[in-house]
């Protein structure tokens, strides 16, 4: 090793070696320290490069690889030469080459100030770092010096190493820093050996070549969502909901015919946790014969007693009614005009609700003809808007918001897991029950795989405050544009406004989001902001998934001592 180091020492004196006090050899010793900071440098691109093909899989191999690395590129290479370094100045200074060629040898004897006498003897005669820091001579101003040199510096090293770590361990737990700043705090205490002058001159070089190695290492980027996603994807950690019973929605078929072959697949599933493909997913894929809806006949009386209006849209009305013949409490949404187009719009939100059973998803009980037009019945769900609840009680906090994102995602990811996309999350779109808790509503304008259109005359999907960009622009809606959706959700819900702020006109909102205009109005204090930004992305494959997004919010919102299931809020005004 000694022969290594003395090359490096030869390499470092031919690139840098100015003949200034304290000397050209001391200089070098300090261009030796900035080569020998390029392994820690280069140990840390690696595990950045590494991540991108393992994600977050920390266990076995990968496990075993990062821990390899930092021992092997962070403790025993940086720790080798600097020993050898000092093994060669020490030799020198005993008489020896130490491998250096003669008038190498000849140049480190040389004198350049009066108060550090020769170089070999102030490089490789003077007491080591564990003497000088333990067993001072008794002046002060020396020692201050050397508590600086030989604490402070390598302190300061420690720091930029620790960034070094958590910019390659970007977008997953930070816990396998340890294994890449441990062995350099292992280096440093090994070093006590060397000597005093040369550590010192060593940690002047060591410094900035790890503080600019942030910018290698950052230029490698994190893994892609994708690739986290599929690591992650294990059964032992999926998270478990308890799953309602669902009353299936009842509808009498016309005359028997075969059903379509299913067609290819359009995206891949991203439930949260993994679902066979059973009958039910087969039904999102394949809807098969369009069900007519049964009930009184027009001009018929009807089971269902009106107790108010609960909203009125373009496309109907949603009342509040009581089933006379069950005796129980449900929300009616009438269609306005019985045309064909509505006749398919409200067969489709059916049979996504139908497929779905989910706490968080808002139930479907039947599909009926009621007197004044088509209606669909479903769960009736007492409390307000998420918007009204805002706008009424203020920004909600991060624990609540946290909460409301991982329940929401929850919900999503298992109409995903269905084949079934929303297509229009919004605030007015989530119910907050007095109790607190999350539910989606509103399936009218989503599709299942197996629809071939939306409506003959519709032309813009979604609301265009909370629209994703590529929808926006014309694209076809997918998870990820759901995923935007809620984001954007969850912006509001902590900000009190959307993403891309307002605008004058839906127009004018529209062309902003076709655009892939900025969030200009994220919540920027917010423990959720940078995952925000990340769900914000203009492009749909940098975006992380649902099942990412449950994980980490979930995971923030152990570590705050709390779980995804308790209310998103209290319904109470703030200043109560």
């Amino acid at each position: 090793m000694e022969s290594i180091a003395s090359s490096l020492l030869s390499l470092a004196y031919r690139l840098f070696q100015p003949g200034f006090c304290p000397g050209d050899w001391a200089w070098a010793t300090s261009m030796a320290g900035a080569l020998v900071a390029l392994f820690p440098v280069g140990t840390t691109a690696c595990v950045a490069l590494m991540r991108k093909f393992t994600g977050n899989r920390y266990h076995g191999g990968a496990l075993a690889g990062l821990a390899g690395l930092g021992v092997i590129g962070i403790l025993l290479i940086p720790w080798l030469l600097v020993s050898g370094i000092s093994g060669v100045f020490r030799s020198v200074f005993q008489g020896g080459s130490g491998g250096l060629a003669p008038v190498e040898v000849n140049a480190l004897q040389e004198e350049y100030c009066s108060w550090v006498g020769p170089q070999d003897q102030y490089l490789g005669g003077g007491q080591n770092v564990y003497e000088t820091l333990f067993y001072p001579s008794g002046d002060v101003l020396a020692y201050g010096y050397y508590l600086g040199g030989l604490v402070g510096l390598p302190v300061l090293i420690l720091l930029a190493v620790m960034l070094l770590g958590r910019i390659a361990l970007r977008r997953g737990p930070k816990w396998p820093g340890r294994l890449l700043w441990v062995p350099f705090v292992v280096f440093v205490l090994v070093s006590a050996g060397v000597e005093a002058n040369t550590a010192v001159h060593l940690w002047l070089g060591f410094l900035p070549t790890v503080v600019l190695g942030v910018i290698p290492v950052a230029l490698v980027g994190p893994p892609s969502w994708s690739t986290i996603e599929n690591a992650d994807r294990r059964p032992d950690r999926t998270p478990e909901r308890q799953e309602q019973p669902q009353q299936p929605v009842h509808v009498h078929p016309r005359e028997p015919q075969a059903p379509p072959p299913p067609p290819a697949k359009q995206y891949a599933p991203t439930s949260v946790a993994p679902t066979p493909e059973d009958a039910q997913g087969e039904l999102a894929a394949v809807p098969g014969p369009v069900p007519v809806p049964g009930g009184s006949p027009s001009g018929g009386s009807s089971r269902f007693r009106r107790v108010r209006r609960l909203g009125h849209g373009g496309f109907g009305t949603v009342w509040e009614a009581v089933d006379t013949q069950l005796g129980r409490a449900v929300a009616l949404k009438i269609a306005h005009a019985p045309d064909r187009d509505t006749h398919e719009r409200m067969q489709r939100e059916a049979r996504a609700l139908a497929v779905l059973s989910h706490p968080n998803c808002v139930r479907v009980y039947d599909l009926v003809e009621e007197p004044d037009g088509l209606a669909l019945v479903m769960e009736y769900l007492q409390g307000q808007p998420l918007a009204e609840v805002v706008d009424n009680g203020g920004a909600l906090d991060d624990v609540a918001a946290g909460r409301l994102w991982a329940t929401m995602a929850s919900a999503l990811a298992a109409a995903h897991s269905k084949s079934v996309l929303h297509r229009d999350v919004k605030p007015s779109n989530v119910i907050v029950d007095p109790e607190g808790v999350a539910h989606l509503i509103d399936f009218g304008i989503a599709r299942n795989k197996g629809d071939s259109k939306l409506t003959a005359t519709g032309m813009m999907v979604g609301t265009p405050d909370y629209v994703a960009p590529e929808t926006a622009a014309g694209a076809p809606a997918s998870p990820a544009s759901d995923a935007w959706q809620l984001a954007a959700t969850v912006s509001y819900a902590l900000s009190g406004y959307p993403p891309r702020g307002t605008r004058e006109t839906p127009m004018a909102a529209l062309m902003a989001a076709a655009r892939g205009e900025p969030a200009t109005q994220l919540p920027r204090r917010s423990v959720h902001a940078q995952l925000l930004a990340a769900s914000l992305d203009p492009q749909p494959r940098n975006r992380p998934t649902l099942n990412t997004v449950f994980r980490e919010v979930e995971g923030w919102l152990s570590r705050a001592g709390t779980s995804p299931d308790g209310p998103v809020t209290k319904l109470v005004p703030r200043q109560q």
